[in-house]
């Protein structure tokens, strides 16, 4: 009887399209990589393809179990339903995948999860995929397979011994042997997707991966942080080594600010990268508001975002904390409220606060965070009027700082203001006409930029004509950086690197360029720091104006690692446990703080 045998092939050749069609989607990575590269990504893939088709055929397997027992049971029809339903879902999945893997650097997991409550925030993040294309890829495929199982592999076509006890002990025993495949062999560590890691092209282990194998394997650990899987050494050795970096750290600071109780206005930009930011070497005359401010200002040049999505850079930003690579704090509300928040500390001495974000405050459990945190005042897109929106998020920039100018003008001062833009995020809409030419993403991106720093300038330009101006220090950082321009693969510094301005009437020392490197995470002491006020609770930042003998920046994408130093670069890649890139002034001690900071961080995660 083939048909055990032939329904696992059947799906092992499905997996082998699927890695092809992935190859082919992002055929410009693709071909960066060699012949040999590329049939590697076959050849260790198929232990996870084989894995996931065991997985897949153990429930027609037990089907035509019970039809050998009770010849009577007619299952040819529940396998071909269930086998149909699987190839639709699979592929949809497959087609999600493909596009979220351009925008993301990694493959579907269980990320999408954290979405799910919010579909129109998550929909707007894929609006500039070729959903047509996808649909037509999901149908045609679908279709392939589904006409390759009707008439070559449906049970239909297989006889079933008569004696039942024979035939009975051999789907029996074909069930048993599943179980190989699933766990990828004897071995004593069932199969993980390191078996697939044999580059150091990140690119390539990708390609490896089994995507729904992928899903399942983060199904089945989300939400469970109950344990760390960063373990490279003793957990003393890690803490000694982490809390090194800040116990080195002087309690001198260059004073910038005013003193008394000025106001702060803590501006977080969204997406915006150094890359397109020519006070910082990037691209000019995309940001020359920011590099004006930048210039009159006190302006922070080497200084990384802790990681990649907008809920985790708030995070590292109002509570420098660090960021954890496959999931985030922010979901967790019982995590984040023992976190210190910036807005905790000034409520604390006396400052009103106040949030103001043209998006949906639920996206990503942004609110509850906030709540924690306890701002008086939240303001988002139901404050605004619908025909300020755009199609996706909700109100321009322009319309969120006009509302924060108002406002402003009947606070009471000292205030501590959070602004949090949002026109930088795809899909790009912007209410004016567009600055530089081109229709393609990047294109579309570089002028969602230019949109926002044209609406900051007409806000700073406004907000110095009132009188609380020559009292408030202003802060300006991005959440995050982005991959374009030039498509930054997923781990590389320069997706990371975004900008860090001080500025306002409060600011005395103008004019000044700050080269520390420095993480997002150490905006929160620095501030503190500057304002004589405490700052012990940010355990995870630093004052980046106080001299310390060991500067860095660490920063995390999916399962992997960043390290900063003046030395250079080390990026790590957590599953395949060895270094992407490694400058060549990075040692191994450097590589070995890399580890205890990921392993400590996230232990500091799981013990929240």
């Amino acid at each position: 009887m083939y048909f055990p045998i032939l329904y696992f092939l059947f799906w092992v050749f499905y997996f082998f399209i699927a890695r092809a069609a992935f190859l082919i989607y992002h055929l410009d990575q693709t071909e960066q990589l060699s012949l040999e590269e590329v049939g590697n990504t076959f050849l260790y893939g198929l232990r996870l393809d084989s894995s996931f088709a065991a997985y897949v055929s153990a429930i027609p397997f037990f089907l035509v179990l019970l039809a050998t027992a009770w010849p009577r049971l007619q299952v040819a029809r529940a396998v071909r339903v269930y086998t149909y339903f699987l190839l639709v879902l699979l592929t949809v999945l497959l087609a999600a995948d493909l596009e979220l893997y351009t925008h993301w650097g990694f493959r579907l997991d269980a990320t999408p999860l954290q979405y799910l409550q919010t579909p129109g925030e998550m929909a707007a993040s894929a609006a500039t995929a070729p959903v047509f294309f996808l649909g037509f890829l999901t149908l045609v495929l679908s279709l392939c397979f589904i006409l390759l199982y009707k008439r070559y592999f449906d049970l239909k076509f297989f006889y079933i011994y008569s004696n039942r006890w024979v035939a009975s002990s051999y789907i029996l025993a074909m069930l048993a042997l599943l179980v190989l495949p699933m766990r990828g062999g004897w071995q004593q560590i069932p199969i993980n997707q390191s078996v697939v890691y044999f580059s150091d092209k990140p690119y390539a282990n990708h390609a490896g991966l089994n995507m729904p194998w992928n899903v399942m394997h983060a199904l089945l650990k989300y939400n469970k942080t109950s344990q760390n899987p960063y373990q490279y050494m003793p957990a003393e050795e890690a803490q000694a080594r982490v809390e090194g970096l800040y116990d080195a750290v002087s309690d001198s600071t260059v004073r910038l600010v005013q003193e008394g109780k000025p106001n702060v206005l803590f501006i977080i930009l969204e997406s915006y990268t150094a890359k397109f930011m020519g006070s910082l070497g990037g691209e000019r005359g995309v940001t020359p508001n920011l590099d004006s401010l930048a210039a009159a200002g006190v302006s922070f040049t080497n200084i990384y975002s802790g990681g990649d999505r907008s809920e985790k850079g708030m995070v590292a930003l109002l509570s420098g904390y660090p960021v954890q690579t496959t999931t985030s704090i922010i979901k967790t509300p019982r995590k984040t409220e023992k976190l210190p928040q910036l807005s905790k500390v000034f409520e604390q001495q006396g400052y009103r606060t106040g949030y103001y974000y043209g998006g949906e405050l639920e996206f990503a459990n942004i609110k509850s965070y906030l709540r924690s945190g306890g701002y008086e005042r939240l303001i988002d897109k139901y404050d605004f009027d619908p025909s300020t929106y755009n199609s996706k998020w909700g109100a321009h920039d322009h319309v969120l700082f006009e509302r924060v100018l108002q406002d402003l003008e009947q606070e009471q001062e000292p205030f501590f203001t959070t602004v949090y833009t949002l026109s930088s995020h795809e899909p790009f809409e912007i209410p004016i006409p567009a600055k530089f030419p081109g229709t393609d993403e990047e294109a579309k991106f570089r002028n969602s930029v230019y949109y926002t720093d044209w609406a900051l300038g007409r806000f700073i330009a406004a907000a110095k004509k009132q009188a609380w101006w020559d009292n408030t220090l202003v802060v300006i950082a991005a959440d995050h950086g982005h991959p374009l321009p030039g498509h930054d693969a997923n781990h590389v510094p320069s997706k990371f690197r975004i900008p860090f301005i001080l500025s306002g009437g409060a600011l005395t020392g103008k004019g000044r360029q700050v080269n520390t490197v420095g993480a997002q995470t150490d905006i929160a002491a620095t501030l503190l720091a500057q304002l004589n006020l405490p700052h012990d609770d940010f355990k995870w930042s630093r004052d980046l104006l106080a001299a310390t003998p060991y500067p860095f920046a660490f920063y995390v994408f999916n399962d992997g690692f960043g390290f900063v130093s003046p030395a250079g670069v080390l990026t790590y890649d957590n599953v395949a446990q060895k270094p992407i890139t490694r400058a060549p002034g990075v040692t191994d001690e450097q590589v070995e703080i890399g580890k205890a900071y990921m392993q400590y961080s996230f232990e500091d995660f799981v013990q929240k």
